[in-house]
């Protein structure tokens, strides 16, 4: 078997062959690679694994990596050059675009080294951590009902569209390995972890190459604005002088995109520009759009420690809905512990008499604080329910992070008698682990050694962990917030009271 050194070589080869380069004038530099002027393959521990390195001192906008249409992994390229794959294909009408690309996948796997992208998929991930692949224990994990819901219904909608795209894996006479749920999990996690965004395919396109670039989230929203979408209304959109913001001579959609890559129909290519400058020996990162955590995991496996674009939810009362045109989605709390706009505007809505709401609505909606009293009851709701959600939960921060830190050094312990020790002390969360995995009936033998589906087990557990933490952080900070804000609104009330009684 070839090493990875090798195929990464081969892969460059292939790549260049097909025209894929990184050189700023769009022509490969060396016909053995197709990279060396401006990016080369590194491994980076701490921040993605594999990805792309900066071989040279990189400006901000910067034509880096250009991949022809030719070489992109499409489904109409890949029907185009196979009838009986197409034939097959179209007798199935009512499959996603998703599912037909997925078929694709598996249908050119199946070939070996007779497929034309052989070089490229032979490096593609083994197994990917999205949430369909977690398992009921994992689902569990996670431990807040919005996530263990979303990665329920992940599951739930894998095996649904895996039981209807069977018939035309089978027309197509798929060996059994590639027609198997575990094969589909596979090439479904690969279809929604690495394909970019293409106009004429909505299931988008694998991008040999440019799947490489490891993630950076965007930046915080253009002047600090969030999207409250359902607030807004035909008039929002246009200037004093009744033309609209989005005139085609004030808007360059090039300065909006949120992703660093897109295909250029007068290039005939997808093309990826430097979203920042680097210098030489620094990762280049790519945004492929913004993403909470949790949506991250669901669609491509990895959380960020770090992500300006992380929301969580907390229950709110049914009325809260209903008292205004703020949509649910609108209404979270930031991950730096900061309710959001809608959220604040919602509340101190609700929280006035019903009678009086008409008269301050359009305070409301306009982002006001309506009065002192009607802010700390705001920030009181807000305070007590994080807290009571944080109550609720089977573990707290604490607990969390000592798990984590037990999970790192799990495949260091020697004897399933030692790992068990350690993990009793956390109680049913790691029994079930034990359980479920064959070490709490010693089924691994005197010498502790974990199967690959116990080792991927271990990695999904682990982004259960750290995502449910950030979870209870964020909420912690949502506390330390609203009371800061409680102290000085009352301090500045006080202060208000005593010089009105000086002046008398």
């Amino acid at each position: 078997m070839e090493t990875e050194e090798k195929q990464l070589e081969n892969l460059l080869k292939w790549a260049a062959h097909l025209g894929i380069t990184d050189s700023s004038n769009g022509v490969p530099s060396h016909s053995h690679s197709s990279l060396g002027h401006s990016l080369t393959i590194s491994h980076f521990p701490l921040a993605g694994g594999r990805g792309l390195g900066a071989v040279r001192g990189i400006r901000e906008g910067e034509l880096i990596l250009k991949v022809p249409k030719s070489a992109l992994f499409t489904t109409r390229s890949l029907l185009n050059k196979d009838h009986n794959l197409s034939h097959a294909v179209n007798s199935h009408p009512s499959l996603s675009s998703a599912q037909i690309l997925t078929v694709c996948l598996l249908y050119e796997v199946g070939k070996g080294k007779n497929s034309r992208w052989h070089p490229y998929l032979m490096l593609l991930p083994r197994s990917y951590d999205i949430l369909a692949t977690f398992g009921q224990f994992e689902q569990q994990a996670l431990q807040v009902d919005d996530a263990i819901w979303a990665a329920g219904k992940a599951v739930l909608k894998a095996e649904i569209e895996w039981k209807e795209a069977s018939k035309l894996m089978e027309q197509l006479q798929l060996k059994p390995q590639f027609v198997s749920f575990k094969a589909w999990l596979w090439a479904s996690g690969t279809v929604s972890s690495r394909t970019m965004y293409i106009a004429w395919d909505e299931a988008g396109c694998l991008c040999p190459v440019g799947d490489l670039f490891n993630y950076a989230a965007p930046g915080e929203e253009p002047n600090g604005l969030e999207n409250v979408g359902g607030t807004m209304n035909a008039s929002s959109l246009t200037e004093g002088d009744g033309e609209g913001i989005l005139d085609s001579e004030k808007f360059n959609p090039q300065l909006q995109r949120l992703t660093d890559g897109w295909f250029e129909e007068e290039a005939n290519a997808y093309c990826f520009y430097a979203r920042q400058s680097y210098e030489k020996g620094e990762q280049v990162l790519l945004s492929y759009g913004t993403y909470t955590n949790l949506e991250l995991l669901e669609h491509y496996g990895f959380l960020l420690d770090e992500n300006p674009n992380d929301k969580f939810f907390i229950p709110l009362d049914t009325g809260i809905y209903s008292s205004g045109s703020w949509p649910k989605e609108s209404q979270y709390i930031h991950q730096n512990g900061k309710p959001s706009f809608a959220l604040l505007s919602a509340l101190r809505l609700w929280l006035t008499p019903a009678n009086q709401r008409r008269s301050v609505g359009h305070l409301a909606y306009s982002g006001c604080q309506l009065s002192v009293d009607n802010e700390v009851s705001v920030m009181k709701w807000i305070s007590k329910k994080c807290l009571g959600q944080l109550k609720n939960l089977p573990t707290s921060s604490e607990e969390d992070n000592l798990l984590l830190s037990t999970i790192d050094k799990i495949q260091d312990y020697k004897t399933p008698m030692e790992l068990k020790r350690v993990l009793s002390t956390f109680g049913g969360e790691a029994c079930t682990f034990l359980e479920d995995n064959g070490v709490q009936s010693g089924k691994n033998g005197g010498e502790l050694s974990f199967s690959g589906k116990t080792k991927l087990s271990i990695e999904r557990w682990k982004l259960a962990v750290q995502w449910r933490l950030r979870y209870k952080t964020t909420l912690a900070d949502c506390i330390s917030y609203c009371s800061e804000i409680i102290n000085s609104l009352l301090c500045k009330n006080v202060s208000t009271v005593r010089t009105k009684e000086l002046m008398r």
